[in-house]
C-alpha cells in the first residue's frame, strides 16, 4: 500500500471558539497555566486570535469581534468549544493552488492568521466533518 505524499509539515494548533477572550484566559492561562504567546485582531478587526503555549503546540482562542462574523452563529449553536485543528504547510498560497489537484478541496480563499501568517480551511466533508485549517507563510 502506498502512503500519500505528505502535504503538511507538522501540527500547529488547536482552536477553541470563545465569546470572550478575557473570560477564556481565566481558564486556559490562569487555571491551566498556559502562557500567552500573542494576541491580535486580524481580518480587518473581525476576529481576535490569541495563542497560548502548550509546550509542543499552541492553543488558539478565537473570538469573533463583529456581530455578523460567522463564528457568532457557530457559538450560538455550539457554545464555546473546539472549532478546528491546524496543520503547518511550507506555503499557504501554493497549498491553496495545488491541494485540489491532489484531491483535497479547500474552502474559498486564503485568510490572515496570526503574526503575519496566512491560513486556509479545507472542506470538512473530506475529513469526517472535522474542520481542518492549514497555516504558514
Amino acid at each position: 500500500m502506498n502512503s500519500p505524499k505528505p502535504y503538511f509539515s507538522g501540527f500547529d494548533h488547536l482552536a477553541i471558539a470563545v465569546p470572550n477572550t478575557e473570560e477564556a484566559l481565566k481558564t486556559w492561562r490562569d487555571t491551566y497555566g498556559f502562557p500567552v504567546v500573542c494576541s491580535e485582531a486580524v481580518n480587518d478587526g473581525t476576529v481576535r486570535l490569541t495563542h497560548l503555549d502548550m509546550g509542543n503546540a499552541h492553543l488558539q482562542l478565537v473570538e469573533p469581534l463583529t456581530p455578523d462574523h460567522p463564528l457568532q452563529e457557530w457559538l450560538k449553536k455550539n457554545g464555546p468549544g473546539l472549532h478546528h485543528f491546524c496543520m503547518r504547510v511550507d506555503n499557504v498560497q501554493h497549498s491553496f493552488e495545488t491541494l485540489p489537484e491532489s484531491g483535497i478541496s479547500t474552502a474559498p480563499g486564503v485568510h490572515q492568521g496570526t503574526q503575519g501568517k496566512k491560513a486556509l480551511f479545507l472542506n470538512k466533508e473530506q475529513s469526517q466533518n472535522i474542520q481542518v485549517e492549514v497555516t504558514g507563510p
